[in-house]
Formats: C-alpha cells, sequence, structure tokens
C-alpha cells in the first residue's frame, strides 16, 4: 500500500490532543499531520493557511468544526484530497439559535470569562453518561487552554460564517467516511445521514456509546474506522 499523509484537523476549542488515541495507530499508514485552525477567522482563509502548509495530496479527516472547514478544502482543492473523513460534524450552517449561543460565548471571552467556557460546554459534547468524567474534562480544559480565547473568538466567528455545504455534498468523489457518536447531541445522527446520503462514495458509522467527541469518548473503535478508510481504495 502506497503511503499516504493524513491531515487531521480538531474541532471548536480543541487541539492535537483530540486525536491522540488515533495518531500512533494512523502513522503505520503513512505521516500525519494536525492542523493548526486558530489564527483565521473565516472558513475560507482557514482553508488556505491549511493547505498552504499541507502535503500535495493526502487523507483528510475533521471532526466537527473540523469538518466544517474540511468541506471548504474540498471546495477549493478538491484533487489535493485523496480521501475524506467527516466525523461528529454538520453540512449545515447554524440555525439562528446556535448562532446566538455563539455570539454570547463570543462576548463571554471578549469579557475576560473564557475559562468558564469549557465548563458551560462539556455536557453537550460528551455523551449523556459522561458527564461526570473527570478525566475528559481536564482534556477539553486543556484543549481550551491551547486554545486561548483569541483562537475561540476567531474559530466561533468562523463558524459563524459558514456556507451550506449540502449543495456540494454530490461533487465529492473520493471514498469518505461519515462517522458519528449515537449520543451526539450537537451533530446528531439525522445530520451525519444526510451527508453520507449525499456523498457518492461514503460509508457511514455510528460509534456506539458516544457522544460528540468520539475520538476521545471511544479512541479504540474511531482509530479501527479510520484504519478501515485508510486502506480503503
Amino acid at each position: 500500500m502506497t503511503s499516504l499523509p493524513t491531515l487531521l484537523i480538531p474541532g471548536l476549542n480543541c487541539s492535537a490532543w483530540l486525536y491522540a488515541g488515533q495518531i500512533p495507530a494512523l502513522w503505520r499508514f503513512g505521516p500525519v499531520v494536525v492542523a493548526n485552525h486558530t489564527g483565521q477567522s473565516s472558513m475560507a482563509e482557514l482553508a488556505q493557511a491549511i493547505l498552504a502548509d499541507a502535503p500535495p495530496r493526502f487523507a483528510l479527516a475533521g471532526l466537527s468544526m473540523g469538518g466544517y472547514i474540511a468541506f471548504e478544502i474540498v471546495r477549493q482543492a478538491p484533487e489535493r484530497v485523496l480521501k475524506l473523513a467527516l466525523l461528529d460534524t454538520s453540512a449545515r450552517p447554524d440555525t439562528p439559535e446556535q448562532s446566538e449561543v455563539r455570539r454570547a460565548r463570543i462576548a463571554m471571552a471578549k469579557a475576560g470569562d473564557f475559562a468558564a467556557i469549557s465548563a458551560l460546554m462539556f455536557p453537550g459534547l460528551v455523551h449523556a453518561r459522561r458527564r461526570e468524567d473527570a478525566g475528559l474534562k481536564v482534556i477539553v480544559e486543556q484543549m481550551a487552554a491551547e486554545t486561548g480565547a483569541e483562537g475561540f473568538i476567531r474559530q466561533q466567528t468562523a463558524i459563524l460564517g459558514r456556507p451550506d455545504s449540502r449543495p456540494g455534498l454530490s461533487a465529492i468523489k473520493c471514498p469518505t467516511l461519515v462517522l458519528v457518536g449515537d449520543g451526539d447531541e450537537l451533530t446528531p445522527p439525522t445530520l451525519a445521514r444526510e451527508i453520507a446520503q449525499g456523498i457518492p462514495a461514503a460509508r457511514l458509522e455510528v460509534v456506539a456509546d458516544s457522544g460528540h467527541l468520539s475520538t476521545l469518548e471511544r479512541p479504540e473503535a474511531v482509530t479501527e474506522m479510520l484504519a478501515a478508510w485508510l486502506q480503503q481504495s
């Protein structure tokens, strides 16, 4: 099997720790790169910056916000993306209610309350049974600290302005994995099915006993699914 680099894009307020359970196993298929997605405040600029640093051809995986950026990368440079994995994400733009929550959290971060945001977000990020999981809370807090308030504000601004990716789904021709936790409350399985049904070469995998942060909650299961995706011809 020819070695193929894998480019991983974390989610909102997340860092490379999001993929800590996957990177060692994925490395045997080729180099693994984790994108920096904190420096720009629009999807177009984020995709441009990531592409500028990316290998010429690569397998692309993104979780949540990482999925939004992945859609933009595919729009900008489809010939460079040989495989695509969309984890716990949505092809839809925000609802008005979601945008209102984002603006409120931007205001919190600007007011100096960034440290409180992780605790507010955590219950919605994980399966209902993991809401008291101290180990996961520590990782989420650590990733937020690595992102920082300014990075978080730029990320939320980019998400607020993201386009509707549904019209472009049928144009995605590379082997695509669409993965979602069965208990994901932020981007539930119905949204994953919508993506999978829209992409001709897509395969849908539902991860049992997982919320939105599937790579952290069920690392072994997600790693196995990503490894199968990388081996798919």
